[in-house]
């Protein structure tokens, strides 16, 4: 039996200000609201759905890893939002690396694979 993951859920206290910061990765959201549940931003990546929904209190602390190119533009991009850069880009066994934190406090790690 073959498990892969296909769907990842982060609360946030500002839903337009982490779908900006997102954004800034190369996502691109949609705004869904299913039934009476609550409106939230939904993106597909391959085989996942990555969404964002309203946190009724404080967020609890996630970690996500995305794949991404141009560290160094996203990286700046990010800065001038007021993004926190806990790791800053370095080269890793896996590729060039860097940590940001996303506007609700959770870790986000980069990482540019090598060419």
């Amino acid at each position: 039996m073959t498990v892969t993951l296909n769907l990842i859920v982060i609360k946030s206290k500002n839903l337009e200000e982490s779908v900006a910061f997102y954004e800034e990765l190369g996502l691109q959201f949609q705004k869904e609201q299913h039934g009476k549940g609550p409106e939230h931003y939904a993106c597909e990546l391959d085989q996942l759905v990555f969404e964002i929904y309203p946190a009724a209190q404080q967020a609890n602390e996630i970690r996500i890893g995305f794949n991404i190119e141009n560290m160094e533009r996203i990286i700046a991009s990010l800065t001038l939002r007021g993004a926190e850069v806990i790791t800053e880009p370095r080269v890793s066994p896996w590729g060039k690396r860097a940590v940001v934190k996303d506007p609700d406090g959770n870790s986000i790690e980069l990482l540019e694979k090598e060419k």
